[in-house]
């Protein structure tokens, strides 16, 4: 009997370890934009219903992060660090754009509870989670990846960042615009 149950048990982890890998292998099949591409543009509304599109920031930095869940824990600490940094975006004309596949009235609920001021844009129809290949699977749950794309002032994509640490994502993301902002400054 015992050791019917470890077969039993060692099926199951094999089962779920192998649903796990098709569902990463479904991720990684996703063509992410690159470098140097034009950005997909997309409007889309954010917590308090007003519509966003990604054409009305051209002339500045837009880090464009896409994350799985409102008030979950590695997305809670990913949105306070770039809400911390917001002073830095703002100094480096630059904004934040936090996309998911959650609803106005959920990123609504996770700014109040979080203290965001920032843009959290919702996406419940994949349709710029797609575009940008970060449409992820938890199980049965679709989610978007934890995938971050930096938009520079002429509307192309100047970095991408995948499965992202969200503890030092937002210190990456400024010292990339920081590198890049240096590198396209004249001498003097």
């Amino acid at each position: 009997m015992r050791k019917r149950i470890l077969l039993i048990s060692a099926a199951v982890v094999l089962l779920a370890a192998s649903i796990f890998t098709v569902y990463a292998a479904k991720d990684d099949a996703q063509t992410l934009p690159s470098v140097g591409q034009a950005a997909p543009t997309f409007t889309l509304p954010s917590q308090d219903g007003t519509p966003i599109s990604l054409e009305s920031f051209h002339g500045k930095w837009v880090v464009l992060y896409f994350y799985p869940k409102d008030m979950t824990p590695g997305c809670t600490i990913e949105a306070h660090n770039f809400q911390r940094d917001q002073a830095k975006y703002d100094a480096a004309n630059a904004v934040i754009l936090g996309v998911s596949v959650d609803t106005p009235d959920s990123h609504k609920q996770f700014c109040t509870k979080e203290g965001l001021s920032f843009r959290l844009l919702a996406d419940p129809a994949h349709k710029v989670v797609d575009a940008y290949g970060s449409l992820g699977h938890f199980g049965p749950m679709t989610i978007a990846s934890r995938n971050t794309f930096l938009i520079d002032p002429q509307g192309n994509i100047a970095k991408v960042w995948t499965k992202v640490d969200p503890s030092v994502h937002s210190a990456d993301v400024l010292s990339a615009i920081s590198a890049m902002q240096l590198a396209v400054k004249p001498p003097q």
